[in-house]
């Protein structure tokens, strides 16, 4: 395989992972490729090598700015904003797992409390509601402390815990 058809099928798998993740393709085949870039890309660049719209790459970067994924770069000389992506692996698990606490997790776990401490009546189905939801709370909590205790590992973080659990 050649490096243009091995980019392609890295950039269009990394693209349909990211819909399996909750985020749009065109997202996700801009990080990777920006993953994969050697150097800053500009919006032209990006637009031409992935054949999408500039509005679609324009919202799909202020999203993955958004995330701490991607930021721009100013290249002196230049008038053109060009934008890079983390290159470490695990800085950027780093930094979608914390940001998916924060807007997904923390959330849920806001609303499992509240579900959960409601007035208790009596009845059978409040008992029912109290009971599960205050289970799912506490299961939503110990996974949250858990990645973020995961997350907030020095470098090799994913290694190092995935190695803490299999003992």
């Amino acid at each position: 395989m050649e490096y243009q058809e091995a980019k392609e099928k890295f950039i269009n798998t990394w693209g349909s992972l990211g819909t399996l993740w909750g985020i749009n393709k065109a997202m996700a085949q801009i990080q990777s490729l920006l993953f994969i870039s050697t150097k800053p890309l500009s919006m032209e660049e990006i637009m031409e090598e992935l054949k999408i719209s500039r509005g679609n790459t324009s919202m799909n970067l202020r999203q993955l700015m958004d995330w701490d994924i991607v930021t721009k770069e100013l290249i002196p000389g230049e008038r053109k904003e060009f934008f890079t992506t983390e290159k470490d692996v695990q800085e950027l698990a780093r930094h979608i797992a914390k940001k998916r606490s924060r807007k997904e997790i923390k959330p849920v776990i806001k609303v499992l409390k509240e579900v959960s401490s409601i007035k208790d009546d009596g009845s059978a189905k409040t008992k029912e509601l109290i009971k599960q939801t205050k289970a799912l709370h506490n299961l939503a909590e110990t996974a949250d402390t858990l990645m973020n205790k995961i997350v907030n590992q020095e470098q090799n973080w994913i290694t190092k815990s995935l190695l803490k659990l299999i003992k």
